[in-house]
């Protein structure tokens, strides 16, 4: 297999995960230090906006590349096996159907994104004696 199709592979692996843990935070049988990983992940994960953005040369990936699978892999071994099993089985039929949007997750990092600027402004007035 070439690499790029091995990748390929990879990122859809990777993609389906997120997914079942997106289903799995509703299952009962999760427990609570599971679906509060999960819930964390999923959002960012499905959010359209990118805490580091991918315009910024090679950091802005740093998050898709090792952030996400390294907080994805956590999260699966939290899971019990059995109910990870059936919401992969899941995941896979409906992301064959149609791709998922987060509005959560696109509100959150947002939300993140307007607390740094402010705060940036704020030590940045702070610190040149700027005054309103």
């Amino acid at each position: 297999m070439a690499p790029s199709a091995r990748l390929r592979a990879w990122a859809d692996r990777v993609k389906a995960d997120a997914y079942a843990l997106y289903l799995a935070y509703g299952d009962p049988r999760v427990p609570w230090y599971a679906r509060l990983l999960v819930g964390a992940i999923v959002a960012y994960a499905l959010s359209p906006i990118d805490l580091i953005p991918d315009f910024i040369p090679v950091i802005g990936y740093v998050d898709d590349l090792l952030l996400l699978p390294a907080g994805i892999a956590l999260a699966v071994r939290l899971i019990p096996q059995g109910v990870l099993e059936e919401h992969r089985a899941a995941a896979r039929l409906r992301l064959a159907a149609a791709p998922p949007r987060s509005r959560l997750g696109a509100v959150l990092v947002l939300a993140i994104w307007i607390l740094l600027g402010f705060s940036l402004v704020a030590v940045l007035a702070r610190t040149r004696g700027w005054r309103a």
